[in-house]
């Protein structure tokens, strides 16, 4: 597959990507989280395996713009599956996508490290259910490897 040449939003993925994981509450009321909104695709919920990504609309792309840290992240819409590996220990979990997000421009360089293992840049949000998968919510954020499944 060739890359995108246009100045919009980039269309394809050539590979997986490093970044850090976060962790958000989305719909019904679980674990950490009390009843919320159900997200930009209207199917979000806290308990679910789902995840916000930061390129699901040209909407979405404009409020996130990973490319200012240097990113160019697929086009993916509502229901799409990524896989997210943690690095810190190899756990992955299958998400879709629910949501937009993170807004990857405010956490520019901010990077989140176990031991030597690091990545920088909040590249998806999991629900506090996917996010549990890989680590302990009380990390907040854990530096792990993206890609499609």
């Amino acid at each position: 597959m060739a890359r995108t040449t246009s100045a919009g939003p980039p269309a394809d993925l050539l590979g997986p990507v490093q970044g850090e994981v976060s962790w958000f509450c989305c719909g019904n009321a679980w674990g950490p989280c009390s009843s919320t909104g159900k997200g930009a695709c209207g199917t979000c919920n806290s308990g679910n395996l789902q995840h916000a990504w930061p390129n699901t609309s040209d909407a979405c792309w404009a409020i996130t713009r990973p490319d200012s840290c240097g990113f160019s992240l697929s086009r993916r819409t509502c229901g799409f599956q990524h896989r997210t590996t943690a690095l810190c220990t190899g756990t992955s979990v299958v998400t879709t996508i629910a949501d937009c997000g993170p807004q990857t421009d405010l956490f520019c360089g901010e990077q989140s490290c176990c031991g030597a293992t690091c990545a920088s840049n909040r590249l998806i949000d999991l629900t506090p259910a996917a996010f549990s998968r890989i680590a302990s919510l009380s990390a907040g954020l854990r530096p792990a490897e993206i890609s499609t499944v």
